[in-house]
């Protein structure tokens, strides 16, 4: 049987995948199998409304793959483990549901290319963030250039990877890396309650997803095939008991139940 990499449980709605893989949390093939499974299993549990993703301990979220590994494997496993990688994320980045990374830590190289494809990333501690991996020679690989440029536009990102540096939370708040820095103890019990605000019946979790959904992937379209897409998930939830619940709730001048359906 191989070591456990990712571990996995579910409580309340939400998913909480935990990246283990001490000192560091670095990544292997073997955990990006495992971090696919355990995202395809939260995408396919109806139970799940929410994933949230952390680093194993509260020094590091992840500093990145494991570089022993990347010396001295073979040009086509290297290939073959960027491209897998890729997929991963993009599985993650595309399941309909609310997916929040918990940066409880350093958060460097690969690691911040995992937490970049999350929708919402919650950072607590004093670990840094950065994409250094010019300072080994190569670029990162897996979705750090096109995810970055996304979030802080074309310049911001050749900069900030040309230079490989890292900085402190509140600097990666300000550039729009992290959505909010979680001061004081009790920081995972904190995201967690965060998470809860997304969970049935405080919130249309199908909505939640769809949104995602719409914002996602239109972002890739021109505006036209965006709005076309936007109407076809309307479509969706219009049909849906959570939108059935919401208007009637709404007339009815009291709070909605929703079920995530």
């Amino acid at each position: 049987m191989s070591e456990r990499l990712i571990e996995y449980a579910v409580e309340s709605g939400i998913a909480r995948i935990t990246l283990s893989n001490p000192p560091a949390n670095t990544y292997s093939y073997e955990m990006m199998r495992q971090l696919d499974d355990a995202i395809l299993e939260a995408r396919f549990d109806s139970a799940v409304h929410v994933l949230v993703l952390r680093g194993a301990g509260d020094k590091f979220f992840c500093a990145g793959a494991e570089i022993a590994m990347l010396r001295d494997a073979d040009p086509v496993f290297k290939y073959n483990f960027c491209l897998h990688a890729n997929e991963t994320l993009n599985r993650l980045e595309q399941t309909p549901k609310l997916v929040i990374a918990a940066i409880n830590g350093h958060c460097v190289g690969g690691g911040l290319e995992i937490a970049m494809a999350a929708d919402i990333r919650l950072a607590g501690g004093s670990g840094k963030i950065g994409l250094p991996e010019v300072n080994l020679g190569v670029l990162p690989g897996t979705g750090g250039t096109q995810r970055l440029l996304r979030i802080v536009g074309k310049e911001r990102a050749i900069e900030l990877i040309a230079e490989g540096s890292t900085f402190d939370l509140e600097r990666a708040r300000e550039l729009g890396l992290v959505q909010r820095v979680i001061e004081g103890d009790g920081f995972m019990d904190r995201v967690l309650e965060y998470a809860a605000r997304f969970v049935p019946p405080a919130k249309a979790s199908k909505a939640v997803g769809l949104i995602k959904r719409a914002v996602r992937s239109g972002a890739e379209m021109g505006l036209y095939e965006g709005l076309a897409l936007e109407r076809e998930l309307q479509q969706q939830l219009f049909e849906s008991r959570d939108a059935r619940e919401g208007i009637q709730a709404y007339l009815d001048k009291r709070a909605p139940k929703f079920e995530g359906r």
